[in-house]
């Protein structure tokens, strides 16, 4: 059966606190909750959380209280030191290496088909079906991941920007590249995105985007160490880079020795998270109406 893992260990700057540990639902539910709940359901009967070390104790006090033995929880820690070998982290450095490093961090514990989502955000189950299925075909050493993609219109904040990867996608839903876009918002009637340089562009509101659902076997862990290497190497000195999972996935699928291919699947489900404070209010009525219509229980466990 896959493995589900949750990247939790960010710091929340935009939200101004530790949004991944927040209450949502009616009895103090982080998001998460509603995640492992829709993926147990779904067939997933082990999660891992990828955190920082020193919120563990958060984390247990409230898995503890949800899941109540139905799924096996392990914890795998993203530490800025846990690099290859002969490299070191640049003076200063605080942050993590990204969202790349933090699937990475999990390389020890997951020896099984697993999907990756993000802690602070709502997929809905219908993504945790569709990812269940494909992950049930696969061998641990298969190369043909997937992805669940969202509309872009429908994953935007009304309160600032958003970082989204923006997905080509080819014959037989096969995705032919991904472009990480960090600064993502409405201008009236258009979806507007802005380069480092302050260049503007327009984006198509029907445009699959990546939400970090996504969809591996095993195998990638050996890819992302040779990348994570090749990342470091250029950016050692620097105080602020990070790898995304998109850049990665980019630069597998444009190496004809690896074999990898990346097939992007839809569910009719609605995607909603949290960015900013003022966010969560709205998150909050979702989840409500979704009680209310009877798909969760009051009680989730």
């Amino acid at each position: 059966m896959p493995t589900l893992l949750i990247m939790a260990a960010g710091i929340g700057s935009r939200y101004q606190g530790l949004k991944q540990l927040d209450t949502f639902g009616p009895n103090g539910e982080p998001l998460f909750a509603y995640a492992m709940y829709d993926a147990w359901k779904a067939g997933f009967d082990k999660v891992v959380f990828v955190i920082r070390r020193e919120i563990r104790e958060e984390f247990e006090e409230k898995i503890i209280l949800l899941v109540k033995g139905k799924m096996a929880v392990q914890f795998a820690y993203q530490e800025l030191t846990d690099i290859p070998p002969g490299l070191s982290v640049p003076l200063g450095r605080k942050k993590p290496w990204g969202t790349g490093h933090a699937i990475w961090a999990a390389r020890h514990i997951i020896h099984e088909p697993f999907a990756v989502i993000n802690a602070d955000d709502f997929y809905g189950r219908g993504a945790y079906k569709v990812m269940a299925d494909f992950l049930a075909k696969k061998r641990p050493n298969d190369t043909h991941y997937a992805m669940v993609g969202y509309e872009l219109a429908r994953t935007l904040s009304e309160y600032g920007t958003v970082s989204r990867g923006i997905c080509e996608i080819g014959e037989k839903n096969m995705l032919r590249s991904i472009v990480e876009r960090t600064k993502i918002m409405r201008e009236g009637d258009h979806i507007m995105y802005e380069e480092a340089d302050g260049t503007m562009g327009i984006l198509p509101p029907k445009n699959l985007v990546s939400m970090n659902f996504w969809g591996f076997t095993p195998k990638v862990f050996e890819e992302l160490s040779h990348i994570f290497s090749s990342f470091l190497s250029q950016n050692h000195l620097t105080q602020h880079a990070e790898l995304h999972i998109p850049t990665a996935i980019n630069t597998m699928l444009n190496q004809d020795h690896v074999g990898v291919d990346l097939e992007v699947l839809t569910a009719d489900t609605q995607w909603f998270g949290v960015t900013y404070q003022a966010d969560k209010e709205l998150a909050k009525r979702h989840l409500l109406r979704l009680i209310e219509k009877g798909e969760y229980p009051f009680l989730l466990w």
